[in-house]
């Protein structure tokens, strides 16, 4: 099959072709922040997904939708690939796959070499902590702010090999980047291995310092695994510069692709010493990371859908992406911060966050006011009720396809349960 036809669904070639020419051409010399405030725009954008009008959804960040043109061609290559059966699997797979890979690379600035696809974060963190060749009395750092899955792959491998965990407890409001660097320093001894921390807290939407954090543990001895689920495609960097040995994420949040991608990064000369899940014959190879991705007979569409996802991701731009999160969420928080009875869990500094915050009302669970938001007001949120993390309240995480008269809504809901709570 001819590659062009096989990709022709995407539809995305210019942000004039996909905005329309007339429109793009009232953005073209804009700088990104006067973009990010100009909702002409990113109707546009909005435009090109498929909103359910029930309710608003605020919920992106557990997933996304695939906006519409990279839906269409998901479906096409689904209808494809079951059209040439085992023939596909055995000849164009591999290719495909690999210029899938090779993008995604690409778009986070490091080798293919040192990038594979996998299924999700949990099964990109798993790969390197099951990986290692752990003894009894190592010691691994985490913080008590870290997705759950991946705070239980380390209780696993306490059960397991006899390692020492050691949770650390992020403040919600920090002063500095030091205090942060010295709370994990605080944490580290001769017996630890491995630190991992969150690029972006799950529950609070707040960015940690993680280029410093690396810096204090390699001068320690310490390798660094980063959970990136809320960063990758949400904000701009490259995962070089965080100066982390691995970093994993998945690609169905931010990036919005199909359900079931997530990237793994093993910088190059960490492989060679992880051990790999599954038996696979590219294991004889301890320098390729794909000894890693063993995934055996594997929807494969939705790896190609990457692609689709990234054309789109790129022609909004990266910048102009960032901008438009952090200024959505900025909105509706800086109307709320100061109202009696309101707490938000997330730092007001905006270098600090982007689109995440996490938001609480005195006298109110976190249960109650995610289903008073969404049976009253018919916002979707999330409840976010953790002793051990200290953050009670709902997440709230708008995509580029919220305006900010849906926030107002939000804000007067917030408002209104705060006078009554």
């Amino acid at each position: 099959m001819n590659k062009r036809e096989f990709l022709r669904t995407s539809a995305v070639t210019g942000l004039g072709l996909l905005l329309g020419d007339r429109i793009w051409a009232g953005f073209a010399g804009l700088s990104p922040e006067q973009i990010a405030q100009d909702d002409a725009f990113w109707t546009a954008i909005r435009a090109k997904y498929r909103l359910k009008p029930d309710y608003i959804n605020l919920e992106s960040g557990y997933y996304s939708m695939q906006a519409t043109p990279v839906l269409e061609a998901f479906i096409a290559k689904v209808r494809e690939i079951n059209y040439q059966a085992s023939f596909y699997l055995r000849g164009p797979q591999v290719p495909d796959k690999a210029a899938a890979r090779d993008k995604l690379a690409a778009l986070a600035g490091c080798s293919p070499a040192e990038l594979c696809i996998t299924r999700n974060t949990t099964e990109s963190i798993a790969t390197v902590v099951s990986g290692i060749d752990w003894k009894a009395g190592d010691e691994a750092v985490q913080a008590e702010q870290d997705y759950g899955h991946m705070l239980a792959q380390f209780r696993l491998t306490a059960r397991r090999h006899g390692i020492v965990n050691k949770l650390v407890n992020v403040p919600l409001h920090p002063r500095d980047d030091d205090e942060i660097v010295r709370l994990y320093a605080g944490a580290i001894t001769p017996r630890t291995r491995l630190l991992m921390v969150s690029h972006m807290v799950n529950v609070t939407g707040q960015i940690l310092p993680v280029p410093k954090i690396a810096d204090m543990a390699h001068a320690r001895g310490v390798d660094v695994l980063v959970d990136g689920a809320h960063a990758f495609a949400h904000f701009d960097f490259k995962i070089p510069d965080l100066g982390c040995d691995y970093y994993a994420a998945s690609l169905h949040k931010w990036l919005g692709c199909p359900l079931g991608t997530g990237i793994l990064y093993v910088r190059r000369d960490k492989i060679p010493a992880l051990w790999p899940i599954y038996g696979d014959w590219r294991m004889t190879d301890d320098t390729d990371i794909m000894k890693l991705n063993h995934t055996g007979t594997h929807p494969v569409h939705t790896d190609l859908a990457i692609e689709n996802a990234i054309a789109f991701h790129n022609l909004i731009g990266i910048g102009r992406k960032e901008a438009r999160l952090r200024y959505l969420q900025n909105y509706w928080t800086d109307k709320v911060r100061q109202m009696p009875n309101v707490v938000l869990n997330t730092p007001a500094d905006p270098r600090r966050s982007c689109a995440i915050a996490n938001v609480a009302v005195k006298g109110v669970t976190p249960a109650d006011l995610s289903k008073i938001l969404l049976d009253k007001y018919r916002i979707w949120t999330n409840a976010v009720d953790s002793e051990s993390a200290g953050v009670h309240g709902v997440r709230v995480t708008p995509h580029v396809f919220i305006l900010p008269r849906e926030l107002d809504v939000l804000v007067k809901a917030i408002g209104e349960i705060a006078r009554t709570a």
